[in-house]
């Protein structure tokens, strides 16, 4: 390395007290010389960290000791530093560099859309996977207990028919697993005019069916059964556990990339890409309801008429919506809005809820053209 006969004269922190002291600084022999009045103090080139070239701000070298030097100049320190032969590491030289840094770009933006099409969804299910059933368990108590305080009423049916519907479900469960291979599994009624006709598995096996569902599909006792076997391919698979999972990596992820500011923004990203995944869940979960029905001799086609039925519904409540009233601007179209506000605002959207899930009609043609492919359930 050149070494540089001019000093510089520059401010030295002792690190015992506030106050600067005059300093002449050089180097020499591989050393960086401090001279203090008439004390020379020797540094080691590689012990001290050095400041990194910006175009503001001031120059400050940390020092072995705890020492500080601070220069207010930065040009004049860059100056010295080129001349005493004093180089940027290889990372300060990319930063200054437009090309390393668009490459560096490049680079991070090829990982992250790797990651996130590919890193993630693997990540979240190898890790799925290992959780023990215990831990998993009472994630879905957890999440129970939250949704009955947020969406959930206790249930309306009679407790006959609760007990049927459970009864008629492990039935078809047992036929379709004779060995005693099932996932285990918790079926649960609840009311809920928020979530509307809807069903839903949560970790560790809770399988919620909503009032309204039950009474949507009362005359179509196959269908219920086959809605519960759609939930139960969930719990084998292990589908909400994973949500739970690859929502948690990929708020982390955007908050690696956003840093302190993601901590709201990282909710979004997480809600779009778990609806989105779920769409291969759903697919997945309908096949093996459809294995499941056809094991025990019921057509998979009767899952279709679920399908229109909640299409029905979600159809007749848009011309609900746009219904006029007796009298543009009158009484009637005025209660008929407020109605419809109303119902509105009583219900929601979640990732686990019917909004997520494939088109219908591409549900309706996939159990209605099922074919059986000898894969058990």
């Amino acid at each position: 390395m050149a070494e540089a006969a001019a000093p510089l004269a520059s401010l030295w922190f002792d690190g015992q007290s506030p106050r600067p002291h005059p300093v002449l600084l050089q180097v020499q022999g591989g050393e960086l010389l401090l001279q203090v009045a008439d004390e020379v103090r020797r540094y080691p080139l590689a012990g001290v960290r050095w400041p990194e070239r910006r175009t503001h701000g001031q120059r400050q070298a940390e020092l072995p000791d705890g020492g500080l030097i601070q220069h207010a100049n930065a040009a004049e320190w860059d100056a010295w530093a080129q001349a005493s032969g004093l180089r940027d590491s290889r990372v300060v030289g990319w930063m200054q560099s437009w090309r390393a840094t668009g490459v560096a770009l490049a680079g991070s933006v090829l990982f992250l859309t790797v990651a996130w099409l590919w890193g993630v969804p693997w990540l979240s299910q190898t890790l799925a996977q290992q959780v023990p059933l215990g831990l998993e368990q009472r994630i879905g108590q957890q999440s129970l207990q939250q949704l009955d305080r947020l969406f959930l009423r206790p249930s309306e049916l009679p407790q006959a028919q609760q007990d049927a519907m459970r009864q008629r479900f492990a039935a078809l469960v047992d036929s379709a697993h004779p060995q005693g291979d099932a996932p285990g599994w918790q079926l649960s009624f609840h009311a809920s005019p928020m979530l509307g006709p809807n069903a839903f598995a949560l970790p560790g096996g809770y399988i919620v069916m909503t009032d309204e569902l039950v009474e949507l599909l009362e005359d179509q006792p196959d269908a219920i059964t086959g809605v519960l076997a759609h939930e139960l391919g969930h719990v084998q698979y292990r589908d909400g556990l994973d949500m739970v999972v690859r929502a948690s990596l990929i708020s982390a992820m955007v908050g690696v990339v956003l840093g302190d500011a993601s901590g709201f923004l990282a909710t979004v990203p997480a809600t779009l890409a778990t609806q989105a995944y779920s769409r291969d869940a759903e697919r997945r979960a309908d096949a093996h309801a459809a294995r499941l029905l056809h094991a025990n001799g019921i057509r998979p086609a009767v899952m279709a008429t679920f399908f229109e039925r909640i299409r029905d519904e979600v159809e007749n409540k848009g011309r609900r919506r746009n219904k006029p009233g007796a009298e543009v601007g009158g009484k009637d179209d005025d209660e008929d809005r407020e109605e419809s506000g109303d119902k509105d605002k009583e219900r929601v959207s979640l990732p686990i809820a019917i909004g997520s899930h494939p088109e219908h009609a591409e549900r309706i043609r996939f159990f209605r053209e099922w074919q059986s492919d000898g894969a058990a359930p």
